[in-house]
């Protein structure tokens, strides 16, 4: 492998290419037969915009071919072990395909509907503010990240094999780009079509996929899983049950607390969408005059920013450079934000959840009523008052940044790409105050940082409080089982053990391989 730096207008060059890895191994150009492309990023870091490629070099004579990515999976055996798997998102959908590996059986159970039909679902949430409750922007097929960004940069590298998710994802249908990409990302105008192709993957194979189907009920016998029943009466015998509901299936929560299995609260994170004009954040982040047009070689800028104020961290969170922030209400006494990007990031607005870390301790005055559980209700809590201050439906609350760091109402909002719509609030007087304390001086740092972000041209939305599980379904470090329950596998986001697309993945693969050794 080779790694090269070129400036910006000279990266798709395949001359200015070439040059340079040749300069670079100290070889004459017409040596070099081949460069196949690994990795490419953009260093932004100062004015002049370099991108760093690194290319596999063909000296002398063509590189081997390079199979592609396939979705061929093994034809089952006549009579295979079967393994349960509640929900359809990627820890549920990667565990299927990796039983399929494995020579098991995956049957897949999930509460809302094909991507397909789920599209049709977001029609009332965003023109009529009405929450379809097991469809919608979290439930369903290929769950929340169906209709997110598709982001796929993670740090979980030590945590399984990243270069598989991806190319499990390019099989399906997902562009290639992703393969090479420092911070990829698919689309979510895109995603719908990869988590079908991977649902007929899993049926083709013979496994199993359905939808509608809701568990209500846990059955056990002797400290063992036995199946789960689903509301409409259906029972799945198992002995082996991938549990990869995602964080937002509250319902599953109170199911498990119910059968008295151990839960544990963890850290969290709850605040607001902070939304500017792209434009504004491009000129920020690649040092561009205001006002002017961004180069055509630039992708919509992204920014991450951290702190900790007071013991806690303050952090952007699941940036959508290019977006639209999207209603991700599960239920319709509540208003809830996220952010979302088709693949080509084109939106004029920017947006990213601005968050304050909860810490266990913080929800105490929810514990007496509601246990472990006293995260969720913090969150809930949260969301209801979201939708009393909102204007009725999925409109939600908004104040200038600017307003915000000073305690003053809006008299008016900038325009914002939250279909629903905003109305003017003091977010500054609904969210708690410790938390209101840490965003405001988060931000005046934020705002050294990045001159210009603390602007009147920026909106606060609320809330953003979807960004983790507030509670950790525990599981033994080796066999990855419940410690209460034989058979039970807590998995993802929703039992607090990933955050994003490629770690849930990862984790219902590991999980997969657990069920296969037990």
């Amino acid at each position: 492998m080779v790694d090269v730096v070129l400036p910006l207008e000279d990266s798709e060059s395949a001359e200015a290419q070439r040059s340079a890895v040749a300069s670079k191994l100290d070889i004459p150009v017409d040596r070099i037969r081949e460069l196949r492309l690994r990795k490419h990023s953009i260093d932004a870091r100062q004015r002049q915009i370099k991108v760093q490629l690194r290319y596999e070099v063909g000296l002398d004579e063509p590189l081997a071919p390079e199979a592609a990515p396939s979705c061929n999976y093994p034809a089952l055996s006549a009579s295979p072990e079967t393994v349960l798997i509640v929900g359809c998102g990627p820890a549920g959908m990667f565990a299927a395909l990796e039983c399929l590996e494995l020579g098991l059986k995956p049957i897949v159970l999930e509460r809302g509907k094909d991507a397909s039909a789920r599209r049709f679902d977001l029609g009332p949430i965003l023109k009529e503010g009405r929450v379809i409750e097991d469809s919608n922007y979290c439930f369903g097929e290929g769950g929340a990240g169906t209709f997110s960004d598709g982001k796929l940069y993670t740090r979980a590298t030590k945590r399984g094999p990243v270069r598989k998710v991806y190319e499990t994802l390019v099989a399906h249908g997902a562009p290639d780009r992703i393969l090479v990409d420092a911070h990829p990302h698919i689309g979510s105008n895109l995603l719908p079509k990869v988590v079908m192709a991977m649902r007929e993957s899993i049926r083709k194979a013979g496994g199993e996929v359905h939808f509608g189907a809701k568990v209500s009920a846990f059955m056990l016998s002797q400290n063992r899983v036995a199946g789960v029943r689903t509301a409409d009466g259906r029972e799945f015998a198992t002995r082996k049950l991938i549990l990869a509901t995602g964080h937002s299936a509250r319902d599953i929560y109170h199911l498990l607390q119910k059968e008295e299995l151990r839960l544990e609260q963890k850290p969290f994170a709850v605040g607001v969408r902070i939304e500017h004009p792209q434009p504004l954040i491009d000129s920020l982040q690649y040092h561009l005059p205001r006002g002017s047009e961004r180069p055509r070689l630039l992708p919509a800028a992204s920014y991450r920013l951290a702190t900790k104020i007071d013991g806690r961290g303050v952090h952007s969170f699941c940036m959508c450079p290019g977006g639209f922030i999207v209603p991700a209400a599960t239920e319709n006494d509540e208003v809830v934000v996220n952010g979302m990007s088709l693949a080509r990031r084109d939106s004029p607005f920017a947006n990213s959840g601005m968050v304050v870390t909860v810490e266990p301790e913080d929800t105490e005055g929810f514990r007496k009523e509601h246990g472990v559980l006293a995260g969720l209700a913090f969150q809930k809590a949260l969301e209801q008052a979201a939708k009393q201050h909102g204007g009725g439906g999925q409109i939600a609350p908004a104040q200038r940044v600017t307003d915000f760091m000073t305690g003053k109402s809006s008299q008016d909002l900038p325009k914002t790409s939250y279909f629903p719509g905003i109305q003017a609030a003091r977010i500054d007087e609904i969210l708690p105050s410790w938390v209101v304390a840490r965003l405001r001086r988060g931000l005046e740092i934020f705002g050294r940082q990045m001159h210009g972000y603390v602007t009147e041209d920026c909106n606060l939305v609320g809330f953003e409080t979807r960004t983790s599980s507030p509670v950790r379904i525990p599981r033994d470090q080796d066999s990855l089982q419940h410690p209460d329950v034989a058979g039970f596998f807590p998995c993802g986001e929703g039992a607090g053990y990933a955050g994003g697309i490629v770690s849930a993945a990862l984790d219902g693969m590991r999980c997969a391989k657990a069920a296969a050794e037990s």
